[in-house]
């Protein structure tokens, strides 16, 4: 009896934690996946040939219901839990939204648009390997006089270029490992295997010149060094973590982990400490889609320009971080769930770490001498708290980290490394190169291809409540014209800031760069004790990176997103993803620029603002065999947020 109250409890107190630690937000659980999967299998569907589940997500639910709920003293009931399927089956792309309270299908949907859902790792899986039993490339690799069980293949999305009727296509590069660990650094140059994946065949096959392997020599990405035990431990109260959300310093927030955007940030809110009030700054962030276009447009390499979000999943490519490695000594690490291609749920362990950082300066100092026999030094050690996770898709590497800073602000940056992309060549020396090679020259018979990098940040911004708009404030020069100043001083000019309101989308599309300006998102409706309407600015780490391609080069039709560094677009729960839902083969008639051409009022509305971090990566010899890491990120400040410095309040 004794032990059937003791577990009673025990069930008791999991239910009350439960519902303690719940936020609607929260991704799908495990049980939910999989129930998820056993409805779906169990309709119409359960009966198709080669049913495949290609997403799997929890469907976000009313912003205004969430928002009601997070505000309520007693909560309601929670919105209803529900989840967004994609499915292959017949040749068909199905759409199913799943009631998981009343376990049924609310919705269901044959998708007939252009573009396809992303690829799952069984398929890429099987596409590596159907070159190695395909007798035109068997004899390929004889004539090359290679070892076929040294080979490594690798499928590749293939864009699309004005072809009216398209298939779920991959092209298949190989490379010849030879006993070196850096695969993507002996590229067998000259063949291209284009593969229906639907069908699993290779329906197109290319051998059309012969190029010397790279050598292996010096090509190893390890490192000789152990990693050295850092930790960054340095504030007295740490941080909490309940269930999905995530309490430290000033600041409270929720996580999550999905296998299309990796990390989300939702309802982020600060502490104002002169009113005790927690108040709203970010609803929901992450990033949307990633665009790597290479530039060379000869046969074998034009048709990588890839947009790995949706055609491959940047949390499905997340990898287990490591302790010293990725993370220090004092990190939590958190696992993700995603749906296998089978729809059952697949533990992702570690793919998420929270630690506090000591940025090693000052968040504020000052020495002050002018109090008579004084010398007055005051300050704060620069601590922070941060979120990370990395993703490999292919030869890259992205670490990604959500920072948050006990100043209010929120510092959201990426690093790039891995290793290069490159093409095998009969080039040893620059002296010898009499064409375009359309890269640099990195090691002998290696040729680094130049590339861009876009990542996509989708902002869902509720600066004290979602009423905000977005200020572009302009540093315009002026002349000294009135009298009075003209005879008190000797200066002709200054700059003095000129305030625009953005009115409709076509206002929230903003190049940077050409004049000095700070973007602000602010809420027209709440003001600072002295009058200034409350805000966060946009600080970019670099120089913003727009396309430098034509708008007729069918990659930029695809990714015209890309124009321009700063978005920003009407609140719409079905807007999240910048190249369009369906990114595989898409055509550009879906995504960021699309819902911005609608021009659709954002004066105190509900907005969400995009912010592309670019690169344009000309290779150098330093970036072989890997590339050290390359930053780029920016800063969302509290701009006339509080009544004065949080540091000190």
């Amino acid at each position: 009896m004794k032990i059937r109250i003791l577990t009673l409890i025990i069930l008791l107190q999991c239910v009350f934690n439960l519902g303690l630690h719940f936020h609607p937000l929260d991704p799908l659980t495990p049980q939910e996946i999989n129930k998820t999967s056993f409805i779906v299998k169990k309709s119409h569907l359960g009966t198709l040939k080669d049913l495949t589940f290609h997403y799997l997500d929890l469907e976000e639910p009313n912003k205004t219901h969430v928002l009601q709920w997070l505000s309520s003293k007693k909560p309601p009931q929670p919105p209803r839990r529900r989840s967004l399927v994609v499915v292959r089956a017949g040749g068909q792309t199905h759409e199913l939204i799943i009631d998981l309270t009343s376990g049924k299908i609310a919705s269901s949907r044959i998708y007939t648009g252009h573009g396809f859902p992303s690829f799952t790792f069984i398929e890429l899986f099987k596409a590596s390997k159907l070159p190695l039993t395909f007798p035109s490339f068997k004899k390929s690799i004889l004539d090359r006089s290679l070892n076929i069980s040294e080979v490594s293949c690798i499928p590749f999305s293939v864009g699309w270029y004005g072809e009216t009727i398209t298939r779920r296509e991959v092209k298949a590069s190989c490379f010849y490992r030879d006993g070196s660990v850096n695969v993507f650094t002996r590229p067998i140059e000259g063949i291209t295997i284009t593969i229906d994946v639907d069908s699993m065949k290779v329906v197109k096959y290319s051998d059309r010149f012969i190029k010397p392997i790279p050598d292996k020599e010096g090509n190893d990405f390890r490192t000789k060094h152990k990693p050295f035990p850092f930790s960054c431990n340095v504030s007295d109260t740490g941080f909490k973590i309940l269930g999905n959300k995530i309490k430290w310093a000033n600041w409270k927030f929720h996580v999550g982990f999905t296998a299309r955007a990796g990390i989300t940030i939702s309802t982020a809110s600060v502490l104002d400490t002169r009113t005790k009030r927690f108040r709203r700054v970010m609803y929901r962030g992450h990033l949307s889609e990633t665009f790597v276009p290479y530039m060379d447009p000869t046969y074998d390499w034009y048709f990588r320009t890839f947009m790995d979000i949706g055609e491959f999943g940047f949390g499905r490519s997340a990898v287990n971080l490591q302790p010293l490695i990725d993370c220090p000594q004092n990190a939590a690490f958190l696992d993700g769930y995603v749906a296998g291609p089978d729809g059952t749920a697949q533990q992702m362990s570690n793919v998420m770490c929270v630690f506090e950082k000591n940025g090693y300066g000052a968040s504020f100092r000052h020495t002050e001498i002018n109090v008579p026999g004084q010398v007055i030094t005051s300050g704060e050690a620069d601590i922070s708290l941060v979120v990370r996770m990395v993703a490999t898709l292919g030869n890259y590497d992205y670490i990604v980290d959500w920072e948050f800073k006990k100043n209010g602000a929120i510092r959201v940056g990426v690093d790039l490394t891995g290793v290069l992309e490159v093409k095998a060549t009969s080039y040893t020396s620059n002296e010898q190169i009499t064409e375009n090679t359309y890269g640099t020259l990195v090691a002998k018979n290696t040729i680094a291809i130049n590339h861009d990098h876009y990542l996509t940040y989708y902002l869902d911004l509720d600066i004290d409540g979602n009423g905000n708009s977005l200020v572009k404030a302009k540093l315009k020069t002026a002349r000294v014209t009135d009298v009075h100043n003209k005879t008190s001083s000797p200066r002709k000019s200054y700059w003095t800031v000129v305030k625009e309101t953005a009115k409709t989308e076509a206002d929230g599309r903003v190049r940077l760069g050409s004049e000095p300006v700070e973007l602000l998102i602010v809420n027209p409706q709440k003001k600072t004790k002295i009058g200034n309407t409350v805000g966060y600015r946009l600080i970019p780490e670099h120089l913003p990176v727009t396309s430098l391609l034509t708008d007729d080069d069918y990659p930029e039709i695809r990714a015209s997103y890309t124009k321009y560094p700063v978005w920003v677009t009407a609140y719409n729960r079905s807007e999240k993803w910048a190249g369009g839902f369906y990114s595989d083969r898409s055509r550009g008639d879906d995504g960021l620029a699309v819902w911005s051409s609608r021009n659709r009022e954002i004066e105190n509305k509900d907005i969400v603002m995009w912010y592309n971090v670019g690169f344009h990566h000309i290779p150098y010899q330093e970036d072989f065999p890997v590339m050290p890491t390359l930053h780029g990120g920016f800063t969302l400040r509290p701009s006339n947020f509080f009544d004065n410095d949080p540091l000190i309040a």
